[in-house]
């Protein structure tokens, strides 16, 4: 996820800039050290207005992670007008790779999310688990359009790939892991395509 530029916060409604604020103050600080006062900072917002679209910072987890199913569609969405499965797919992993910096201070701003609220049974966690299967299904939509029999097995090992990357990029502070994994990733994508 990357920064927001001087003055682009200030757009949108105040429940707009709340729900991107909760996405980036979730995933730099984590769901429990954060507070609605935090969250209110990061979005400009009066602390008490907060309360007048969220009741609870669960009503903000809730929202944070509709924003991210949200910009999953909106992604495979632009993918989807790349000529080609492979293309799409290769483009997902260099936008990953695009994200390293970022990865490597924070970790995959969705994988965290998910990591976190999946030790909770109290409902974020299986909102969390359509969104990623839903990243899940698109991969393999991708690659059973390239008319491979083992899509599902395939997307499975890309997320993973990805997931584990981030891990490793993040617990070890070095973007480089990335690059150098997703140069791996593009090669192995290649590969599947030759007959």
């Amino acid at each position: 996820m990357r920064a927001a530029a001087p003055g682009r916060a200030r757009r949108g409604g105040k429940r707009e800039r709340l729900v991107e604020a909760a996405v980036r103050v979730f995933h730099e600080q984590g769901v429990e050290k954060t507070t609605l006062a935090d969250i209110a900072r990061a979005a400009d917002v009066p602390v008490g207005n907060v309360y007048y679209y969220f009741k609870t910072k669960d009503q903000l987890v809730e929202a944070a992670v509709g924003a991210h199913r949200d910009r999953l569609a909106a992604l495979t969405g632009r993918l989807e007008a790349l000529p080609g499965p492979a293309d799409r797919l290769k483009a997902l992993v260099a936008g990953w790779v695009e994200e390293r910096e970022t990865a490597a201070r924070f970790g995959c701003p969705f994988g965290t999310l998910a990591t976190e609220l999946d030790k909770r049974d109290d409902g974020p966690d299986l909102a969390v688990s359509e969104v990623m299967r839903a990243l899940i299904d698109w991969t393999a939509g991708q690659f059973t359009e390239l008319g491979r029999p083992d899509a599902h097995a395939l997307a499975l090992e890309l997320v993973a790939a990805y997931q584990g990357m981030s891990v490793l990029t993040h617990t070890l502070r070095d973007p480089t892991i990335m690059s150098t994994q997703g140069e791996r990733l593009t090669s192995w994508i290649d590969s599947l395509t030759r007959p």
